[in-house]
């Protein structure tokens, strides 16, 4: 029987009726006859490389991305092919660093962290997240589970969304300039799309007041980096981000140095709790697919 999905690991419990060959994302792509490919589970965080294989499976029905974010994929996806995405996988990775991150820069621990290497013992009260006002700008499921661990922190949290929805208490981002004067850390969980790129530019940052902390666990291009950049080098606002515009940020590049700047390499959604909730949707999917059900997750038009 020839090979009818395409999975990134050898433990995933197949159902009867369907084998699979394995590519993890790393060697060549995978060669011989591909015809009958009818699902494609997508190694995660390993490239651009092995989306090529689209292109080569003409069969194909199903294609899994263990990514919240497929904004990228969607020109690559052939008409009639379902593309599903990792939609929940993420949720407590990215929430967890995004905590880290706002403790980080609001208990100033990366002044502690430097202090210990010289042996140092100079003390000074910080800021706190208990009681500060957050905006958090994307309220789908990864906002909600940044929101359960910002409450159980006691900030005060607005959401906000790309439309109000008014009966979950969620803001439209055209009352953005009316919310940022009064918010302290700003917590950005957008998707790339048209309507996100440049969300925050250089208006936005500058109606934030002074010492508010913006924090970006989604798509760094919903950031104007130049404007970012002239904000917390001038010390006027601080910065935690995990996705930056361009990336890799390139080598000397100021926000690296800047003052109160915290970047981590794009590693919020990759914590351990991830790989086995992925599998786990990896074998409902496939079980789904055999008995002729929707699968999980398929990607309509972006909501945040």
């Amino acid at each position: 029987m020839n090979e009818r999905a395409i999975l990134p690991w050898t433990d995933i419990e197949l159902p009867e009726g369907l084998n699979a060959r394995w590519y993890d994302g790393t060697g060549p792509l995978p060669d011989g006859d591909l015809d009958d490919v009818e699902v494609y589970v997508l190694p995660y965080d390993t490239g651009a490389e092995p989306t090529k294989l689209i292109a080569r499976l003409p069969s194909l029905k199903l294609l899994q991305s263990l990514s919240a974010g497929v904004e990228k994929l969607l020109p690559l996806v052939p008409a009639g092919v379902k593309l599903a995405n990792g939609r929940g996988l993420h949720d407590l990775s990215v929430a967890e660093h995004a905590l880290a991150l706002i403790h980080a820069s609001q208990r100033d621990l990366p002044r502690w962290f430097a202090q210990q290497s010289t042996g140092s013992w100079e003390r000074e009260h910080t800021r706190s997240l208990a009681d500060s006002r957050v905006l958090l700008v994307g309220y789908g499921s990864i906002g909600r589970a940044i929101e359960r661990q910002l409450l159980a922190a006691e900030a005060v949290v607005t959401r906000v969304a790309s439309t109000a929805r008014p009966e979950e208490r969620v803001h439209g981002v055209g009352e953005l300039a009316d919310l940022l004067p009064s918010a302290d850390i700003v917590v950005l969980i957008l998707p790339e799309t048209p309507a996100t790129t440049g969300l925050f530019g250089a208006a936005e940052l500058a109606a934030l007041p002074d010492d508010a902390l913006v924090v970006n666990v989604g798509r760094g291009s919903a950031i104007d980096t130049a404007a970012l950049t002239a904000e917390t080098v001038a010390g006027r606002l601080r910065a935690a981000l995990d996705v930056v515009d361009p990336e890799p940020l390139p080598a000397g590049h100021p926000l690296w140095t800047a003052p109160g700047v915290v970047i981590t390499p794009h590693v919020a959604g990759g914590s351990a709790s991830f790989y086995p909730r992925a599998k786990r949707l990896v074998t409902e999917q496939l079980r789904r697919y055999v008995a002729g059900e929707e699968p999980l997750n398929v990607v309509g038009r972006p909501r945040v």
